[in-house]
């Protein structure tokens, strides 16, 4: 009961922030989540590894991307910086002939469910980073608004429409090809340094469609995407091995979660301390059961922001 109670909050204090505009679309491919980034320079054996949801379903592509790595001495930097940053944002609405154009109350509803994500406002750590939206742009081009990852499509859409530096964050609203969504760790380097971004399902934003819904419909795929920008690991990463997120405060767990587990007690690491952090945002848990981030998280995104982004 609990649980239910607490799903219900999470919607309705969304339903509070953001108002809905429906559109329709079509019902279509086979669901997968975001891409882990790639390559991160701290990943125990240099390779990426492919997440799999419950029933071993592989849910993200591998964007086969290295990074610079974060100096020793920019760690634990960001446990003494508590001031909030405002990310500037430009989103790039990518439509076909109409077909994805969400509207400026959509855009807007997006950014403020970004902002309580990373407020605090569902539940777990201020994580100290706001977001403000300075610009939008509207682009027809069908290759672009169906282009998946690592493809000529999102290169050309990318080195067309990016705006700003390492600091500004570009969403790159469109069908994000097969899946829900990618981004781009922070480090990339100065050659490959304008695929950084977002890019997002235009059908996962708040109420945009019925394609996901009960599932990825409230605009928290953003916010999981953000936490890669930030260099935040899924919460799965690197399964029950010491390592795992490198985020000493999030569980270690070995699956993704699939749904929003009723009641809470998924243990994928039996051995470790805590059940499985469903309710955190980098888990690939249904949008209603997303609440939370947590200081470890905080404190590496902070000290990736100063290193990369600031």
């Amino acid at each position: 009961m609990q649980r239910r109670i607490r799903a219900l909050l999470v919607l309705a204090a969304i339903a509070l922030a953001a108002s809905a505009l429906p559109a329709q679309a079509d019902s279509g491919s086979e669901i997968y989540r975001c891409d882990d980034g790639g390559v991160l320079s701290q990943s125990p054996d240099g390779l990426p590894e492919m997440a799999r949801g419950e029933g071993d379903l592989a849910r993200e592509p591998d964007l086969n991307m290295t990074y610079q790595e974060l100096p020793t001495s920019a760690v634990g930097k960001g446990k003494k910086w508590n001031n909030v940053v405002v990310v500037p944002v430009w989103f790039h609405v990518v439509h076909d002939n109409g077909i994805g154009d969400v509207s400026d109350a959509d855009i807007d509803r997006q950014i403020r469910i970004m902002n309580l994500g990373y407020s605090g406002f569902y539940g777990g750590y201020d994580q100290g980073f706001r977001f403000e939206l300075v610009g939008v742009t509207r682009t027809n081009n069908a290759e672009w608004f169906y282009a998946g990852p690592t493809t000529p499509g999102e290169r050309e859409m990318k080195q067309t429409l990016r705006r700003g530096d390492m600091g500004t964050l570009n969403y790159y609203s469109t069908t994000a090809g097969a899946y829900l969504g990618w981004a781009y760790y922070p480090g990339l380097t100065d050659a490959k340094a304008y695929l950084d971004g977002l890019v997002v399902d235009w059908e996962s934003m708040y109420k945009t469609s019925d394609r996901y819904k009960g599932r990825y419909d409230l605009g928290f795929t953003a916010v999981h995407e953000v936490g890669h920008w930030f260099a935040l690991a899924h919460t799965f990463s690197g399964g029950c091995n010491a390592n795992g997120d490198y985020v000493e405060d999030t569980p270690a767990m070995k699956i993704a979660t699939s749904g929003c587990p009723a009641d809470g007690t998924k243990d994928t690491c039996p051995n470790d301390p805590g059940f499985d952090p469903i309710h955190n945002f980098m888990d690939y848990s249904y949008d209603q059961c997303y609440t939370e981030l947590t200081k470890g998280q905080a404190e590496r995104s902070r000290d990736y922001w100063l290193e990369f982004r600031a």
